[in-house]
């Protein structure tokens, strides 16, 4: 039966999850920092609730008294969970609660040297924000246990979908065509991090559950560059060696880790049956979608 989400932090991937809950009756209530986003979000039928990200505002009290359902899609910050350090003592006694979902990274595992991990690896972050990841999901863990709500933590892979691709970079000549040997990641494009999430909504089990969201190519990205090139009729940017390329300290730390993420469990227990398995697929959809957009 639809009920009534309270997503926390409502950016690009709980606004193509609420595309999928709102015509099935559900209702949406999502933060944001912006009064102009607000006004978006209530156009697109979500009702908009301002929070600064710091403090238990009284409406955000009382968005969470009505919700069946809870989504963070909150990074941590200095180490803490800003959404736990406002709401944690009102989770605790959210009887009315039947599950949280938590938006966590594959950051989490770490460095594999470019082999397989799946929920059950354990995790090894090496970088801060990694480190910030787990420990986030972990006082989720204890939080929705006192609560006695399900709790999915969903491991996100890289994500692209519409607005967030390749195609304007490359058009600008902006795009880097990064190549570090043997260099893997894994990508997700933003519709099925949303038909998964709704899946679990439906499907939430007892106790917390791990789910890796992700698409079932890893690739080099150096060759997602060069396909999203060629699907725009323009020659790839010229290779840069990962060693002297200009990059920001967050870009070098996602290169840091090296791995190959599985998505089984995903596809058995939620019963997900990816739209876009590769990023081919999914990069040709987004191109079509894109450009459907510029034509009004």
């Amino acid at each position: 039966m639809p009920g009534t989400l309270l997503s926390i932090g409502h950016g690009y991937s709980a606004r193509a999850l609420a595309c999928l809950l709102l015509p099935a009756g559900w209702r949406v209530i999502g933060t944001t920092r912006s009064p102009d986003r607000a006004r978006v979000l209530r156009a697109e039928g979500v009702e908009p609730l301002i929070w600064d990200g710091a403090g238990a505002d009284p409406a955000l009290l009382d968005a969470l008294g009505s919700a069946t359902h809870v989504l963070s899609s909150v990074a941590p910050k200095d180490g803490g969970d800003p959404v736990l350090a406002a709401l944690g003592g009102a989770l605790r006694t959210a009887r009315q609660l039947r599950w949280a979902g938590y938006l966590s990274t594959t950051s989490v595992y770490g460095d594999h040297g470019g082999g397989w991990v799946d929920e059950d690896t354990p995790p090894v972050p090496g970088t801060r924000r990694g480190q910030w990841r787990l420990a986030a999901e972990q006082a989720w863990r204890a939080v929705c246990a006192e609560a006695g709500a399900a709790l999915h933590i969903y491991r996100l892979a890289g994500i692209y979908g519409p607005g967030r691709s390749p195609f304007a970079r490359i058009r600008a000549g902006q795009a880097q065509r990064v190549v570090k040997p043997g260099q893997v990641f894994s990508r997700i494009h933003v519709d099925d991090i949303a038909q998964a999430v709704a899946a679990g909504m439906t499907r939430p089990g007892e106790g917390a559950r791990i789910y890796n969201l992700c698409d079932d190519l890893p690739a080099p990205p150096q060759d997602v560059i060069a396909h999203a090139a060629q699907l725009l009729g323009l020659p790839p940017p010229p290779e840069e060696d990962f060693a002297t390329a200009s990059l920001s300290a967050m870009a070098r730390d996602f290169y840091s880790d090296n791995k190959r993420v599985r998505n089984e469990r995903m596809k058995s227990e939620l019963m997900v049956r990816l739209h876009w398995p590769d990023y081919r697929a999914g990069l040709a959809a987004v191109l079509a979608a894109e450009t459907a957009a510029a034509a009004g």
